[in-house]
């Protein structure tokens, strides 16, 4: 029986799901119930008979295509386990798998991360005898990849004379000889990295008629999330799959748009009625996240762009709160508060910790706001950090996964030839590698038939090496990937080596590597896979992204901390955006031009909408930058909101110098980069209101305000001879012990 659309949604969003044929955009507001349209409009399009093998829905993350595949399953069955749903580079690498040979790549080519392919940028850096320091890879590989995702092969970037000047510019005029051998290096090993999932895909499409009029044909229906996010290379593609059926469906916010410098191209959301004249578009306008002083407040920033697609987004939520500004006099001043307001609002109102997020523009300023919590014993967690497949034991033994199923794999083969120690020192790591470029081999036919290229005392541990990775190999293609897995584990010295290990750091190693296994033992169990193979599971963990391991993060209650870009499509019931200063947000280098200050815009608008009840917004007026004790300006995006939406609770004093907050600081003759900081404490002076409370009833582990020595916290409470002695750990002065019946105390 098909679902009343009608009644289940509001008119837009119906309206939405029920327009199958023909191009559509839908324009998709903060917390407008985006992923519920997406989910229904697949979901109506089953109901109507259309083949789920048919569609393709494209995603960002791949927790975003699970959660709506589940979504879907729910409506209408195990039917949803067809559709081809997920992100660009996990659709397109399944793809590249089955055509590979058709662009010169074998089926089982390997997927560099980011470290991989910063670690062959580096030795093409070394083997050329340039600057390191000049030639960083991270440098390097951000200019390769902003050419590949405009499609810019090396050839084209070699024989380009505006990107030439570019580099010479740049003082880097190699680059293109970097780019040029790191892509033979790559396809010479079998590899591609995350670019090449999407510029390879092009390539197959444009060298191979054939094979695009397939996926046209098999792909009926083509729809889009995060639009606004797509880069050139994505546009292409889709509009390709998309160019015979012209079915295709993009779902998007162009106030949203904040990853321009990954390569994102906001006109791909504001020109694509030019492509598509034919274009049905909807707006959801309806905010079912935020309160509506949280949603005006956003509108009244994101007006000031000129170049957007206008909606008027509103709210049915309550008024709420007016939105808090706090003014602090310095950055560290910016953290107490911070962590005083997470404090109170927690015990008043009962909340979780998890109900907090604190956002900032970037990581450096996390520091002053991990102390001011720590100071109060508020639990925080930080997003961004090292995930489990970057940590070395990790990295290990998937590079010996990785060369038991791609052989060429050069980077994979340079991080085990060695590891466990089986004496191939680096200089015989060099004679293999200068062998096989002299003889225009690859490195693994070299190690494999390592008693012709070297003398037989230094050959015998390689062909040793190679005769195990062989092993391997056969093991793979009988046994799925975790018997796979653990054999090679076992059989290559590693589990040996770091059990032997009896440091706590050895224990943690061993047991990473076990946690590895149970995950993929867990992906082989897993009944609704098809592929259980080691080559299947590799893929699979190569493109795991960014947001997907937001999740690994710690559990339990903690206040979550992160960037702005990294809190996009996320939510939390209270919400602080701190370093609300001109050069900082908007920053420095993004107000040079209108679209660079536009991005900053959105992004602010992004934080602000990811609040449901509460939103605060801090500055500092002071600020160490480098060492130096700076005056800061507040954000010209303070002044943009509505002012009757602020509240301006706190005021930490007038300017630098004046303010009863201010701490002296001691500067270090050895500063180099981020400062470490003394703080001389100042007379605390207490504000005109203050208004000593009833302590009769005081509790250790309270917070108090004292007239002289500003606020702390009650560590105990002693009882002698009719009186009551208070310890309490003051934040500027230390321990003090008070008598109750004198002393003169707020309680917060």
């Amino acid at each position: 029986m098909a679902l009343d659309y009608r009644a289940l949604l509001n008119p837009s969003q119906a309206a939405a799901v029920l327009q199958t044929e023909g191009p559509c955009m839908i324009i998709a507001g903060a917390g407008s119930g985006k992923t519920r349209v997406l989910t229904y409009r697949i979901a109506h399009l089953l109901e109507q008979g259309v083949d789920p093998f048919n569609i393709l829905a494209l995603t960002f993350t791949n927790k975003a295509a699970k959660e709506m595949r589940a979504r879907i399953e729910k409506v209408v069955g195990p039917n949803a386990k067809n559709l081809w749903m997920g992100t660009f580079h996990s659709v397109f690498a399944k793809i590249l798998r089955s055509e590979a040979d058709r662009i010169g790549f074998p089926r089982s080519f390997t997927i560099y991360d980011t470290q991989d392919s910063k670690t062959l940028i580096g030795q093409i850096v070394k083997e050329l005898e340039l600057d390191d320091k000049l030639y960083k890879a991270s440098t390097v590989l951000g200019r390769i990849s902003a050419a590949k995702n405009k499609l810019i092969s090396h050839n084209q970037y070699l024989s380009d004379p505006v990107i030439k000047q570019d580099d010479e510019a740049a003082l880097r005029p190699k680059i293109g000889v970097i780019y040029q051998q790191y892509q033979q290096r790559c396809f010479k090993a079998g590899a591609m990295d995350f670019d090449d999932l999407l510029f390879q895909t092009n390539v197959l499409f444009r060298d191979h008629p054939d094979i695009l009029n397939k996926y046209q044909n098999k792909f009926r229906f083509v729809m889009v999330d995060e639009y606004q996010d797509t880069n050139y290379s994505q546009y292409l593609i889709t509009r390709k799959l998309a160019a015979k059926e012209r079915n295709i469906c993009v779902v998007g916010d162009d106030a949203q748009s904040i990853y321009a410098f990954r390569g994102a191209d906001i006109t791909n959301i504001l020109n694509f009625e030019k492509d598509y004249p034919e274009l049905n578009i909807f707006k959801l306008e309806q905010n079912y996240r935020s309160t509506k002083n949280i949603v005006w407040a956003a509108n009244s920033v994101i007006k000031n762009n000129q170049a957007q697609l206008r909606k008027d987004v509103f709210s049915d939520n309550e008024d709420g709160h007016l939105i808090e500004v706090i003014k602090a006099a310095s950055d560290n001043e910016e953290g107490k508060l911070i962590a005083q307001s997470i404090y109170e609002d927690k015990m008043n109102q009962h909340l979780s910790y998890d109900n907090f997020a604190i956002l900032y523009r970037t990581n450096a300023q996390s520091r002053a706001m991990e102390e001011a919590l720590r100071k109060l014993n508020i639990r925080y967690k930080i997003v961004g950090g090292l995930s489990f497949y970057q940590r070395k034991e990790i990295k290990d033994l998937v590079a010996y996964l990785r060369l038991t199923v791609n052989p060429n794999d050069e980077q994979a083969l340079r991080r085990v030839i060695n590891y466990p120690k089986r004496g191939i020192g680096d200089t015989t790591i060099s004679k293999l590698i200068n062998s096989a470029e002299e003889s225009n081999h690859t490195i693994w036919e070299v190690v494999s038939n390592a008693d012709q290229f070297l003398p037989t005392r230094v050959s015998n541990p390689v062909v040793g090496f190679a005769e195990k990775i062989k092993s391997y190999t056969a093991v793979a293609a009988k046994e799925d990937a975790f018997e796979a897995a653990k054999f090679i584990a076992k059989n290559s010295g590693m589990i040996e080596e770091l059990y032997a290990d009896k440091s706590i750091e050895g224990l943690s190693r061993y047991e990473n590597i076990q946690e590895l296994l149970n995950g993929i033992k867990e992906y082989v169990d897993d009944h609704e896979r098809e592929d259980k193979s080691l080559g299947a599971f590799l893929q699979d963990i190569a493109l795991v992204t960014d947001s997907d391991l937001k999740d690994a993060a710690q559990e339990g209650e903690a206040v979550t901390m992160m960037t702005i870009h990294s809190a996009k499509g996320l939510e939390f019931r209270n919400v602080y955006i701190v370093g609300m200063e001109e050069n900082l947000f908007p920053s420095q280098m993004m107000i040079t031009s209108r679209a660079d200050l536009e991005e900053e815009r959105r992004l602010f608008y992004v934080a602000i909408t990811r609040a449901e009840k509460k939103l605060t917004l801090s500055y500092a007026t002071s600020r160490y930058q480098w060492g130096n004790l700076r005056s800061c300006e507040k954000s010209r995006f303070l002044d943009e909101i509505d002012h009757q939406y602020l509240n301006v609770k706190f005021a930490a004093g007038p300017a630098v110098g004046e303010s009863p907050f201010q701490h002296v600081f001691e500067r270090r003759s050895n500063l180099i980069a981020a400062p470490v900081r003394k703080t001389v404490p100042t007379k605390y002076v207490a504000p005109a209101d203050f208004q000593p409370s009833d302590t009769s009833n005081l509790q250790a582990g309270q917070r108090v305000e004292h007239a002289k020595f500003g606020f702390g916290k009650v560590a105990t409470l002693e009882k002698q001879n009719g009186t009551v002695k208070a310890i309490i750990q003051f934040d500027e002065v230390g321990e003090k012990t008070l008598l109750l019946s004198f002393a003169k105390l707020r309680v917060l």
